[in-house]
């Protein structure tokens, strides 16, 4: 089982998932503007395994994603398996990433994401990934931290590799640093030379100058990008064009993001897309002027006729 995208020679631009903000219309924005692969919220094992239909409405794709991959969080064998024969009927995703970075304290105390990596866990998360592999009929892949409070990142990642992983990130903090500090780009480079998959680089990256670099110093096949990209989706055509996008170029990404808002949510999207629009606006003139007529708009035509006259 393979990806096309990553029998490219060319670097990958990913999309890391972010909840609350990496939703399908956000996610469509940046794959029509140059995002090579998108992932979903984080979605809990337990929760596709009982049917939940809010996580099933998270996992939709929209039709600009291709491909697609779920990400998944696991705290138990049994329900992952569960998880992954549904996800196996589902024909519009394309493969399972699993969520091995997760820092917030409810998935901590669950037992979800970054708390895997602690040594007294190596054998849960072992047998959470190999069940995973051998159960999924599509790829599977992994996005990890360093580590839970120190780096582990050499052995983590051969341990993935060897459960049969095909592709990881790696977000280059610990699970305590939370967002704390500076991502290390040389643990990520220890990450990259212990094993012969691909290494998807993750952690402050927010330009194309930046995301070359971090490709160029720790030998990364891509990057992911998950904080960088939020008011700043354009960031993946900047990728692509290797440089800075234009002022018409930004406005077209806007409405479309508006659009997409509308067309999932209804006109309550008008509303859901008002921090977005506070994001696009950061260090602009006139910024708060903007931003208290957004917060009053209702429907989409007066937001978008604001939008046009703004940007």
């Amino acid at each position: 089982m393979s990806i096309s995208i990553l029998e490219s020679n060319s670097p990958y631009f990913f999309l890391a998932p972010l909840a609350g903000y990496t939703d399908l219309p956000f996610r469509s924005v940046v794959k029509k503007f140059g995002c090579d692969l998108t992932f979903s919220e984080m979605t809990n094992v337990n929760a596709i395994a009982y049917n939940n239909e809010k996580t099933f409405k998270m996992m939709k794709k929209s039709s600009l994603e291709n491909p697609y991959f779920v990400q998944i969080a696991a705290n138990n064998v049994e329900n992952t398996i569960k998880a992954v024969e549904i996800i196996n009927e589902m024909d519009w995703i394309d493969g399972i990433d699993i969520n091995l970075g997760c820092p917030v304290n409810k998935a901590r105390r669950s037992g979800f994401g970054g708390v895997l990596l602690k040594d007294e866990n190596r054998d849960k998360l072992l047998k959470i990934v190999k069940a995973t592999v051998k159960t999924s009929k599509k790829p599977v892949s992994a996005k990890m931290r360093l580590g839970f409070d120190k780096s582990v990142v050499e052995d983590r990642a051969k341990l993935l590799e060897d459960a049969g992983v095909e592709f990881l990130t790696i977000h280059g903090r610990s699970v305590k640093q939370m967002y704390k500090g500076q991502a290390d780009y040389d643990e990520i480079k220890k990450g990259v030379r212990a094993v012969n998959i691909p290494v998807i680089a993750n952690g402050d990256i927010t330009d194309y100058e930046k995301a070359k670099f971090v490709m160029e110093y720790t030998g990364a096949k891509g990057v992911s990008i998950g904080r960088g990209a939020v008011g700043k989706p354009w960031i993946f055509l900047e990728m692509k064009q290797q440089g800075n996008i234009t002022p018409s170029q930004k406005k077209e990404i806007i409405l479309f993001h508006l659009t997409q808002m509308v067309e999932f949510y209804g006109e309550y999207g008008v509303v859901l897309f008002r921090k977005h629009a506070h994001a696009y606006s950061k260090g602009l003139p006139n910024a708060s002027e903007f931003r208290s007529k957004v917060n009053e708009v209702k429907d989409s035509n007066s937001l978008k006729e604001l939008i046009e006259y703004y940007f």
